[in-house]
């Protein structure tokens, strides 16, 4: 499987798995839930790395990967949501 074809395919199953975890109101499409799926899976390497959790294995799909990248959208939304709720006041 190409690589950018796999990080797209992390992006949208952390992306959804984190909007599903987290529910709330988002006006964001499915590209932007790839998008969060993928900068959660830069994220949540690095804090697995952090933490010694793992990281993210390139070019398999497994459920360590998964699991680090949904934990890492999931700090993504909810800081995102702090951010905006703060602008909107």
């Amino acid at each position: 499987m190409a690589l950018w074809l796999y990080w797209i395919l992390l992006g949208l199953l952390a992306g959804g798995l984190a909007k599903f975890l987290i529910p709330g109101r988002d006006p964001a499409g499915c590209l932007i839930t790839i998008a969060l799926g993928i900068a959660g899976a830069f994220i949540g390497g690095w804090l697995g790395t952090f933490f010694g959790w793992g990281r993210i294995t390139q070019g398999t799909l497994n459920l360590r990967s998964i699991g680090i990248a949904t934990v890492g959208a999931a700090v993504l939304l909810v800081v995102g949501r702090l951010v905006f709720k703060r602008r909107s006041r």
